[in-house]
């Protein structure tokens, strides 16, 4: 646990020394929601419900849930370029569990998804989202941006385990970055999706995160009526893809290393 705390403080500390790294980490999830948003929703008929104003309510959590998968793939980039450079060797020699490596990167991604999803609901408020504040779901919603969070780092740190280069991890995590996105319902109900992109949506974690955090903060959010998903099914949807997520990585990582 002490290696993994060191190793998730060492990448925290990166974040705050190098500037542009925060920058980018802020002012991403910033520019989707209000340029993104903006031009959506003069888009969609505020005589629909969740429509017109209101969809800045139903598109915030998928931006969260967007910030979220593009923090996971730097987290993988950052045990890509230290595997390249030889750093991870000198961790090997160390006196810690191999699991250590993998559990501080995660932590780390999965915090910096959290700071993302605190920056986003900010600016939705300041745009006039209605967000809820009861604790429970206030600490629900943190454990599904968590678990979300861990779990597409793990698909990360998996892909950066085998990858050669850095031109070759971004040719196979894009596969699975805008894909998930827009085969979900980030931003339009399932309801508007073709019969093949809604089954799609219905095996992607990204659809459970998103209406989960819709149904814990955003009640309103109802662009297209109410997602057929109960929030017990969300929290299992997605805290099963956060161990599946985590079981890749450490078996691909087991595997670069012998």
């Amino acid at each position: 646990m002490s290696a993994t705390l060191i190793l998730w403080g060492k990448h925290m500390r990166k974040l705050v020394v190098h500037k542009e790294e925060l920058f980018g980490l802020l002012l991403q999830p910033v520019l989707w929601v209000v340029l993104f948003g903006t031009g959506m929703k003069s888009m969609v008929s505020s005589s629909e419900p969740g429509g017109g104003d209101a969809y800045i309510d139903f598109m915030v959590p998928g931006i969260i849930a967007l910030s979220a998968l593009t923090g996971a793939i730097a987290g993988g980039s950052v045990l890509l370029d230290e595997r390249l450079r030889g750093i991870i060797k000198e961790y090997l020699v160390a006196p810690v569990a191999r699991l250590s490596i993998l559990a501080g990167n995660a932590a780390s991604t999965a915090t910096k998804s959290l700071i993302q999803a605190a920056v986003i609901l900010l600016v939705g408020v300041a745009m006039g989202a209605q967000i809820g504040l009861d604790p429970l779901a206030c600490l629900g919603a943190v454990v599904l941006v968590a678990s979300y969070g861990l779990g597409f780092a793990g698909i990360g740190l998996a892909a950066a385990s085998k990858a050669g280069s850095t031109a070759g991890y971004h040719m196979i995590i894009f596969m699975f970055n805008l894909p998930l996105l827009f085969m979900s319902n980030a931003l339009y109900p399932l309801s508007a999706l073709p019969t093949w992109m809604r089954i799609a949506a219905q095996v992607n974690p990204t659809t459970y995160v998103i209406t989960g955090l819709r149904r814990l903060l955003m009640e309103g959010a109802t662009l297209g009526g109410v997602e057929p998903f109960p929030i017990w099914l969300c929290f299992v949807a997605v805290i099963g893809f956060a161990v599946f997520g985590m079981l890749v990585a450490l078996v691909a990582f087991r595997s670069s290393i012998k």
